[in-house]
């Protein structure tokens, strides 16, 4: 579990395609400061399994054809950035909310509106998790926990503080960006509770 706080902006060092996967090796110091083989650490909301740590503060993940298929992570490459945040410890403050790292489909940005001290950040929403989504409640972005502040058919809206614009992707990205979406795990509890108790 995840609590969509980003910890650090990472680099995509190395990649190797295989038949049906990738094996993707990625710079990040803070979040390799206690990792070893079998950690869970999520990138751009993706959770990955550690396959090795390794010098200078980088470590390898396998990604999945199913992953590639349902995430933004097939189209980056060497250079790029991504978010990247340690697996939640029992003990540790929950500072966004609960996330998985299940992504749940991607949308794109659309629009870009900065303010004077902050941004707001249109996002397109595919029909089938638009149902998940309420004004003032909790979405995932690329690994980021963030609050809905603007909603529509078939986008939403967040604004951004200078702290995220600066700390993660989201910061820089422009236009046409694919982003991961997860959306809260509860609503999707709640919609199946409900539909069992109709039939």
């Amino acid at each position: 579990m995840f609590t969509g706080i980003v910890e650090e902006i990472g680099e995509i060092v190395g990649k190797e395609d295989l038949t049906d996967a990738a094996r993707l090796v990625i710079r990040g110091p803070v979040v390799t400061s206690d990792a070893g083989h079998g950690d869970s650490i999520a990138v751009n909301g993706v959770c990955l399994t550690v396959v090795e740590v390794l010098p200078g503060g980088e470590f390898s993940v396998d990604v999945i054809g199913e992953t590639l298929d349902r995430s933004s992570l097939a189209g980056i490459g060497v250079g790029s950035q991504v978010n990247l945040e340690r697996a939640a410890a029992v003990n540790s403050r929950l500072g966004g909310h609960i996330v998985q790292g299940h992504v749940d489909g991607t949308g794109e940005v659309v629009a870009r509106t900065p303010q004077p001290d902050w941004e707001v950040v249109r996002i397109s929403l595919p029909s089938p998790l638009s149902r998940y989504v309420v004004e003032k409640g909790s979405i995932t972005v690329d690994g980021i926990s963030l609050t809905v502040s603007g909603l529509g058919p078939d986008w939403f809206e967040v604004s951004l503080i200078p702290t995220t614009l600066s700390l993660t992707t989201l910061g820089t990205a422009t236009v046409g960006t694919p982003v991961n979406l997860e959306v809260d795990v509860i609503a999707k509890y709640v919609e199946r509770l409900l539909g069992q108790r109709a039939q």
